[in-house]
């Protein structure tokens, strides 16, 4: 363990991607102490991504590339406006409310970065907000992206964990919601204090009127998605096929924002972000076998109940390491190390599966927001062009929002498996 350990923080180091440093420090391994199984591993490897669940992934990513594309975010900020303009700080809580519908529709966190910050950090900024301020909200609150079903992190987790990804969805429901709600407050409370402006507009019946009806087309979105899941109504794969159709057509013909010879570009778009990430998957894969030859998750969980750990006190303790690990692995690399290695042990001292997933997604949600890996911050970076430094201390103050609902997570298990419950009896 200590070659395979110490041969991929070296890789790390000198700048090989992860899949890469994960092949060649498993291929180190195998070279050294089972060379007589070599000839399996391109066989290991090809039943890396060779699972169902994994339909779902490309699938996903190309509906949240076609509801990014088609103009929809500029709908739910007019419905978000509805709702927050008219208070002290209104651009902020559109900013955080945008986003957490934003981010049951795209899946991800950056994306939801690229959206909503592309037109509200401008905008905010122009309208009086410091520019640090209006980018740190942006990307604290695009870490609901990563939670709210439909979650690409979660469909990852779920392949791992072997667990429904229907129960995983609900299961990440209502701390993604809480970490909205906290992210409102903490808003509000900002913006009174330090004289934010409102919004200038007039309601009538009219905008009104017409701004729901827009948005509902798109607000009914993860709600289809996630519901004929929940429902049995179709899988995990066929749910994503039919958000992909609905996409493209309210994308082609209803909003118009999808010229029909951009489609094969989004396509190529979802299969390049999609490719990075099984590539990653399959060869995590070498390292979970290697991890399964040398009994480390039965040795860890052994361990673990000989101390006699509360499960809270337990997932405390995993809380913070995936928090450490989120500031310098990528969310999708990290699932794939953290989850063969802590979940047995979790499950050993009573923890569900589902409360284990909702606290590593929602975890490592604020590792994307963290130097110095912070996927979101660099996002922001380009379109607000302030260092990441800035950019994290104006996020700093939603973070908290975040890290209240991790600690809500590991002492509250209802919070994670009372959706799942209800609607999996």
């Amino acid at each position: 363990m200590v070659l395979l350990l110490l041969s991929l923080v070296v890789c790390l180091v000198i700048g090989i991607p992860i899949a890469f440093s994960l092949g060649v420090s498993a291929l180190s391994y195998f070279l050294v102490y089972r060379p007589e199984l070599l000839s399996i591993l391109p066989q290991r490897v090809f039943s890396g991504f060779n699972s169902e669940a994994m339909i779902a992934l490309p699938l996903f990513i190309l509906m949240g590339r076609m509801m990014n594309d088609s103009g929809i975010t500029r709908r739910i900020i007019d419905f978000s406006n509805l709702i927050f303009g008219k208070f002290k700080g209104g651009l902020g809580g559109i900013n955080v409310f945008a986003s957490m519908i934003f981010g049951g529709i795209s899946g991800s966190s950056s994306s939801d970065t690229a959206s909503v910050g592309a037109i509200l950090i401008p905008e905010m900024h122009e309208r009086g907000y410091p520019l640090e301020f209006a980018s740190g909200i942006t990307v604290a609150s695009s870490t609901m992206g990563m939670i709210i079903p439909p979650s690409v992190p979660m469909i990852l987790f779920s392949v791992i964990a072997e667990e429904s990804v229907g129960k995983l969805f609900l299961a990440g429901a209502i701390p993604g919601l809480l970490i909205g709600v906290f992210q409102l407050v903490i808003n509000f409370v900002l913006s009174y204090r330090r004289d934010y402006p409102r919004e200038e507009f007039t309601y009538s019946w009219k905008f009104i009127v017409t701004t729901v009806r827009t948005s509902l087309i798109a607000l009914i979105m993860p709600v289809f998605v996630v519901g004929t899941v929940v429902f049995g109504v179709a899988t995990a794969n066929e749910s994503a096929a039919f958000g992909v159709m609905y996409a493209l057509l309210i994308g082609v013909f209803i909003f118009r924002g999808i010229p029909v010879r951009t489609i094969p570009r989004l396509f190529l778009e979802a299969i390049k972000t999609c490719s990075s990430i099984m590539v990653i998957i399959a060869i995590s894969q070498l390292y979970i076998w290697i991890l399964a030859l040398e009994h480390v998750p039965q040795d860890l969980a052994a361990f673990v109940v000989s101390f006699d750990l509360a499960p809270t006190m337990l997932l405390t303790t995993i809380m913070v390491i995936i928090l450490i690990a989120g500031t310098f692995i990528d969310v999708s690399p990290a699932i794939l190390l953290i989850t063969p290695v802590f979940l047995p042990a979790a499950v050993a001292v009573g923890v569900s599966p589902l409360q284990f997933g909702a606290l590593l997604i929602a975890g490592l949600a604020v590792g994307a927001v963290t130097p110095p890996v912070g996927t979101c911050l660099n996002v922001a970076a380009a379109i607000s062009k302030l260092g990441i430094g800035r950019i994290f201390r104006g996020a700093s103050p939603f973070l908290a929002g975040n890290v209240l609902t991790l600690i809500l997570v590991c002492f509250v298990p209802p919070i994670t498996l009372w959706l799942p419950h209800i609607f999996y009896r």
